[in-house]
């Protein structure tokens, strides 16, 4: 799903108009629906709302969410934050619409005697005993101010932002949290309204994406504008269940092990056996047909006693225990007839087998993908990273099969890489990998908080799923028998498998999370949420909204 800028917003929006007739005001009747769609099944514990409205189009969601709210027999109080005179548009032909319904019959409802309000009331301005009782409401929605808004914010609207961060009562945004600035990818300055939720529209900004502005989800609901409208100049994706669920579809009924491909994990040392293990399983629990892990052979042992599933291979070992470089025949023996190699995971820096490492790297024809001690061993030679093509006899590359290299590294792979500092990398993750993967011409993981997948024509994406509590050892090494797993199954769209192995990956960690909290997670918790991560993926493609947000969260 592309993430556009706040103006390529208003231009989408314009466009859908313009050009594929869908008028203005459908487009606002559309996003009012889905945030009362989204306020009613989110809340249904809920009997009052309260909506806070602006004078602009995020006020005129506001007006559309209130009157839905209202047909739906809740009870709802809206404040307008100015004089309605001052409306224009579409946000003044829907308060026309909502004052209708406040005169209404159904609504015109005397106060008792416990002074119970009417179903619908609209009060204008804050500071009146009235409105403020508008902060009670079961559920609060903010529809202040919206992507278009650049900060800071003052006057009655910072108040209002105030009231909002005091209340204890559930907040609901309508497009972005008013005071936010939806083009900014870090923290944000000034006052913003906090949120529990978020409700937007078409395709999310960089500060739905970046700005941690809710710890609740943000929904991303299709009001209208077609796929073709929406354009963005950021080559900047968000990954979501829609962009990945393919590649999770049902098997044919005649399937055998020898259509999903075989993975071949080189890695391993003594006292890093697990890190093998684990890459190797984790191939397997994501489709592979067939893994095998060449290691150290003082090892093997310990590399096959995890599963039985897995087989191995020996390899020739130095005096420390790693792989040697006289195992260099025998591993490109074992690459000839696999589909994808994962190369790295414990195998240590240990120099000799750094040298083996390079080596297989470059010569090897099959897709690979380089992990942990793997990447540590191009520190300072990044250059030799660039695989060339598969020659024909004539000398020609081959345009068909250009040798896949996929690199995972965290900051801390990605500074030995590149030679910038991990606080330089963090600053400008996005435009690091980007730079990287298209210099190199290889597929960049970069690993942390909200993870970043750069290909090599400079197309970016942003993986929403993962928590703190995945910062333990040996999730690299799960995260790489994945991709691994997802590539042997899919050779010919590695990228695709890659951006799905990605996602599923955070969302095991999450589904893990869920069930035992951040600070008890260890990596092979990853490995038995992978089904159910699966499922809510195929789950996830089938509902009405995209959903990002975070699924562990504090208390849990």
């Amino acid at each position: 799903m592309k993430i556009v800028t706040a103006a390529e917003m208003r231009e989408i929006d314009r466009v859908t108009s313009e050009r594929f007739g869908v008028p203005a005001l459908t487009l606002m009747e559309n996003a009012g629906s889905a945030l009362a769609e989204f306020a009613l099944e989110s809340y249904p514990y809920a009997k009052s709302f309260g909506v806070i409205c602006g004078k602009g189009n995020n006020g005129g969601d506001g007006f559309v969410a209130a009157r839905k709210l209202r047909d739906e027999g809740m009870e709802v109080r809206v404040l307008l934050l100015g004089d309605p005179k001052e409306l224009k548009g579409d946000a003044a032909e829907n308060f026309g619409k909502l004052t209708a319904k406040s005169k209404s019959p159904s609504s015109r409802k005397k106060r008792g005697k416990d002074g119970a309000p009417s179903a619908l009331e609209i009060y204008q301005g804050l500071g009146s005993t009235e409105s403020e009782s508008l902060f009670e409401c079961d559920v609060v929605i903010d529809a202040i101010l919206g992507t278009g808004f650049r900060p800071p914010v003052s006057g009655v609207y910072a108040e209002a932002i105030a009231k909002i961060n005091v209340t204890d009562k559930p907040v609901i945004a309508v497009d972005i949290p008013s005071g936010a600035d939806a083009d900014v990818m870090g923290e944000q300055t000034g006052a913003v309204a906090r949120a529990d939720a978020i409700v937007t529209f078409t395709a999310p900004r960089p500060a739905h994406v970046f700005g941690n502005l809710t710890n609740g989800p943000t929904i991303i609901a299709a009001i209208g504008s077609p796929e073709e409208a929406i354009q963005s100049s950021l080559k900047l994706s968000l990954i979501t269940p829609k962009d990945i669920a393919h590649v999770f579809a049902p098997r044919p009924r005649d399937s055998n092990k020898g259509m999903y491909g075989h993975v071949l994990v080189i890695g391993g040392s003594l006292g890093k056996a697990g890190a093998a293990a684990m890459a190797g399983f984790s191939a397997l629990r994501a489709g592979a047909g067939l893994v095998t892990v060449a290691t150290a052979k003082s090892v093997l042992g310990t590399v096959a006693g995890f599963h039985p599933e897995l087989m191995t291979e020996p390899l020739e070992e130095t005096a420390a225990g790693t792989i040697a470089l006289g195992a260099q025949t025998a591993i490109e023996e074992l690459v000839e007839k696999k589909t994808v190699l994962a190369i790295g995971p414990g195998i240590s820096r240990n120099q000799e087998t750094a040298e083996v490492v390079r080596r297989i790297v470059l010569q090897a024809e099959t897709a690979v993908v380089l992990d942990a001690d793997g990447l540590n061993a191009f520190e300072g030679k990044a250059g030799d990273l660039k695989r060339k093509d598969r020659r024909d006899k004539a000398g020609e590359a081959e345009k068909s099969h250009r040798r896949t290299l996929v690199l995972t590294p965290h900051p801390g792979e990605m500074s030995r890489l590149t030679g910038m500092s991990i606080a330089a990398i963090q600053r400008d993750r996005v435009n690091v990998a980007r730079d990287f993967a298209t210099k190199h011409d290889v597929i960049l993981v970069l690993k942390g908080d909200r993870t970043i997948v750069a290909g090599p024509d400079g197309e970016a994406w942003v993986n929403p799923t993962g928590n703190p509590g995945m910062a333990t050892g040996g999730t690299g090494d799960i995260l790489t028998g994945i991709v691994a797993g997802l590539i042997a199954q899919f050779p010919g769209r590695p990228l695709e498998a890659v951006l799905a192995a990605v996602y599923l990956h955070g969302l095991a960690g999450d589904v893990a999370c869920q069930g035992i909290g951040e600070q008890s997670l260890v990596a092979t918790d990853l490995i038995k949420a992978l089904p159910e991560a699966i499922r809510r993926v195929q789950a996830g493609a089938a509902e009405k909204w995209v959903k990002t947000g975070p699924l562990c969260t504090k208390g849990q």
